[in-house]
């Protein structure tokens, strides 16, 4: 599914970027580095998906899909990023559940390269102040995934 991006305001530089976004993992994989920053967000599995997302920070509204997903955060594809440190409002609707609305943060970017040597553009958001029912229904998602995506 192709990313349509809306955008009423123009995005700042971001501080940080990370050359990969957040690459799928199946369960018991070890894509995470061995130290750093980057801990936490590597030690929640993610699982590909396809879902339609809109994101709010402030008068911007970007209209985009989520290419991947876990307990803590989604990767956003996007060919116009939000900056590093945005607080947004994600609104997105898993198929067959309730839909959700949640606070997150921009946590990473991964930019367009003119070279075009990136097939994946877009944000990395973390979840934030998540109230323990979105917690409990997002972990019921994503085990939902999980075991439907299991092998035999």
């Amino acid at each position: 599914m192709a990313s349509t991006t809306k955008r009423t305001k123009a995005a700042t530089p971001a501080t940080l970027e990370e050359p990969d976004p957040m690459p799928a993992r199946t369960p018991g994989s070890s894509a995470a580095p061995a130290s750093g920053p980057s801990d936490e967000r590597r030690s929640f599995d993610r699982f590909d998906v396809e879902w339609s997302v809109d994101c709010v920070a402030d008068d911007t509204f970007l209209y985009a899909s989520i290419a991947n997903i876990s307990a803590m955060g989604i990767f956003v594809k996007t060919t116009d990023p939000l900056a590093v440190g945005s607080r947004l409002v994600l609104s997105f609707s898993p198929p067959g559940y309730k839909s959700f609305k949640l606070e997150g943060q921009v946590a990473w970017i991964n930019r367009v390269r003119p070279d075009g040597d990136n097939p994946n553009p877009g944000m990395g958001v973390r979840f934030v102040n998540l109230l323990p029912d979105d917690r409990e229904r997002l972990v019921e998602v994503i085990r939902t995934i999980a075991y439907v995506r299991e092998p035999s």
